[in-house]
């Protein structure tokens, strides 16, 4: 019997078994809570999708402006030209360019980079 009051006064009581049981007992509060979110999540897209079933309306972002998609359709950019793109370039030879600072005015800045490379260039 003593050793029962001795084990149930016992830090490991007092304070390691309500320990475990608020970390299990919220990892499994938290699951629900999540689950509710996300039922509630697909249970708004099933309504949505039956309301413009009903009406007839088509989704928003399948509308797109029909110069718009010829623009796209003139842009063919593949991987392919782009790599030939840079394999025409020459990256031996580059300058590495400071940008204007956030206190700096970049158009005094690049009037400076002007005169200096007007500078060099005489």
């Amino acid at each position: 019997m003593e050793r029962l009051r001795r084990l149930w006064r016992g830090r490991t009581m007092t304070y390691g078994v309500p320990l475990l049981l608020y970390l299990v007992g919220g990892s499994f509060g938290l699951r629900e809570f999540a689950q509710i979110r996300y039922d509630v999540h697909k249970l708004r897209g099933t309504i949505q999708m039956k309301r413009r079933l009903l009406t007839g309306e088509t989704h928003s972002a399948a509308i797109v402006d029909p110069a718009l998609k010829e623009k796209l359709k003139q842009n063919n950019v593949t991987l392919e030209s782009e790599y030939e793109k840079l394999e025409k370039s020459d990256l031996d030879n580059w300058e590495n360019i400071r940008g204007p600072q956030l206190w700096e005015d970049s158009r005094a800045v690049q009037q400076q980079r002007r005169e200096a490379a007007h500078l060099k260039t005489e």
